[in-house]
This record gives structure tokens, sequence and C-alpha cells, in this order.
């Protein structure tokens, strides 16, 4: 299906996202998140890359109001999810969008049973039959992998990845239409991470889910996200399909991201160059100013139009 013909469920536009730290002489402003735009395209799951403190977290936070934006604008099926956090807004937000965090142990209350921490969600939503409850609770324990008999345990009796699947099941019981998951796998051993995965991969498609997909591991999103976006320093500066991007990587961040992902075959690994992104070598922005600009077809890259000019020439055999 072209994009074109894509529905897309999720519009982000000039997003920021400021902190302030510090207090008089010394007060200064942190720009987490800083003029930030994309979409994402119902039943898609998007990737979101970059390094520690890059934004990634914030920006996810961000869209689903556990922090209210500095600016710009974000649409949930048309709807604008910015200004005023209203009772009604707030109950459109947690009805259509969940998240999945990061640390499985710390975001799930150690005094509750795992039948409270998957049903809070219901029962913020009015839902007080406790058989409905518990069939909800028992139903969604199967959809990730683990039995009824849990319901009644704690946090504390689980393993990591079994408490990650119960932070899943606990986002999925309400149905969202749109899951942001918070380097859901990066907390865990390499073998169960693969396992949570492809638990996604399966409640994706079961159940209609759009995915934001917020990671550190390019080779991790790589082969989950259908699109990618690389952040730098609160800003995007590529974005392209999860295959486009990863043949051809056009911003010189991304490249230097990439020649850090290890490879299989030691004899080749131990060859290979890794790149070093430095901007001030880069780029020269004293004359012309960058912006996203589309170089490709659905290939998107934050730079000035004599890069852009200087991207097309270099990539014009290989796309």
């Amino acid at each position: 299906m072209a994009n074109e013909e894509r529905k897309k469920i999720l519009e982000v536009e000039h997003l920021a996202m400021h902190f302030s730290t510090g207090r008089g002489k010394k007060k200064s402003v942190v720009k987490a998140i800083n003029d930030v735009s994309f979409h994402v395209y119902e039943s898609e799951t998007f990737g979101l890359v970059g390094e520690s403190g890059c934004g990634k977290t914030t920006t996810g936070r961000a869209l689903i109001r556990l922090y209210n934006p500095t600016s710009g604008s974000v649409k949930f099926d048309g709807r604008e999810l910015t200004g005023p956090m209203t009772n009604d807004l707030r109950k459109y937000i947690t009805s259509n969008m969940g998240m999945i965090f990061q640390d499985p142990i710390d975001s799930l209350n150690p005094r509750f049973t795992i039948r409270e921490i998957i049903s809070e969600g219901l029962k913020i939503r009015g839902i007080k039959d406790e058989k409905e409850l518990d069939d909800r609770v028992y139903e969604m324990l199967d959809k990730v992998g683990l039995t009824k008999e849990h319901a009644t345990r704690y946090p504390h009796e689980f393993s990591g990845g079994q408490r990650q699947r119960i932070g899943i099941a606990r986002t999925i019981i309400t149905r969202p239409r749109l899951v942001i998951a918070d380097e859901p796998v990066s907390a865990l051993d390499v073998s169960i991470q693969a396992q949570v995965i492809n638990l996604l991969n399966e409640l994706k498609e079961e159940m209609g889910l759009t995915i934001i997909f917020i990671a550190h591991d390019l080779s991790v999103v790589k082969y989950f996200s259908d699109r990618i976006g690389v952040m730098y320093y609160g800003k995007l500066v590529e974005v392209a399909d999860s295959e486009e991007l990863y043949k051809h990587p056009i911003h010189p961040y991304t490249r230097a991201l990439l020649s850090a992902v290890p490879q299989p075959n030691p004899l080749t690994e131990r060859k290979r160059v890794r790149l070093v992104y430095e901007p001030e070598k880069a780029h020269d922005y004293s004359k012309e100013q960058p912006q996203m600009t589309e170089v490709f077809p659905g290939h998107f890259v934050y730079a000035s139009p004599s890069e852009v000019e200087a991207y097309r020439k270099e990539f014009a055999d290989r796309l």
C-alpha cells in the first residue's frame, strides 16, 4: 500500500520539551527535544532510535502527556492532544494510548498482586464487576504467555522477562490503539529480548496495534520496525523505511550509529572501521540553515539545501 493511501494515526509537528534547571544565576534551560516532527501510520511499528540522552524517552512521554510539551502539536486520529489537560482529554488519551516502560521492576507496584496491577486500568474506566475483571485479567495473562495462577502472586516472584510480560498485559488490557514501548527489552537478557519482541509482534497482528518502539539498539529496531526515526541531541536527523535506512544511511550520525553495530563474523568485524560523528566538521550551517527534507521518496534527512544536493548526487546510483 502506498504511503499516500495509509492513514496517519499520529501527527507530530514542531514538538519541543524544555526543562529548567538550577536557580538564580545558575538557572538554565535544557532543550530535551527541540522542533521534532514526524507521523505514524495506522498499524505500523515506528522505531525511534539514538544514543542515551538524545530525547527518545522524553518524546514518548510528551506524546502521551506524562510531560506537558513546551510547544508544538500532537494529533491523534485528528484530535489535538496538547493544551490544557481536561478530564475529557485525559480520558481520550488513556482510552487510545498506552505505554510500556523500560524497567519491569520499578514500573510494577510491589504491594499489588498481578491481578490488581493488570486490572487497574479497567477499574479506572469504571468496571467494577469482579468476574468481568477476573475474566479480562486471565485473558491478558494467557495472551502474554502466563497463566491465571500467576494472578495472585506479587511482582518480586517473577523473573525480569515475566515482569515485562505483566507490564505488557497491563498496557494492552484497555485495548489501546497506539502503544509506546519505551526500551521494553533493554533491561532484559539477550535470550529473553527475542521472546518479548516476538510477543509484541504477535499482539500487534492480533489486536491491530500501532507501536512506537523506542530503543538505542539498532540491531533490535531493524527487525521490528516498519519505519525508523533517528534522534540526535533532541532532534530527528533522519526518517526512512527500515530496510532503506540500513541499506542507504544518509545522515553522518546515522552512518556512525550503524558502523557501531556488531557483526556476527569475527573476521570482517575485526577489519570494520567505526565512524565518528563530529557535527562541527560534518556540517557548515553558518550560511544555510538545515531542515527536515525529503531527499528521496519517503527518506527524510535533517540537512541544509547544499547538503541535500550533495546527498542526492552521492546516492543517485544506489537509491
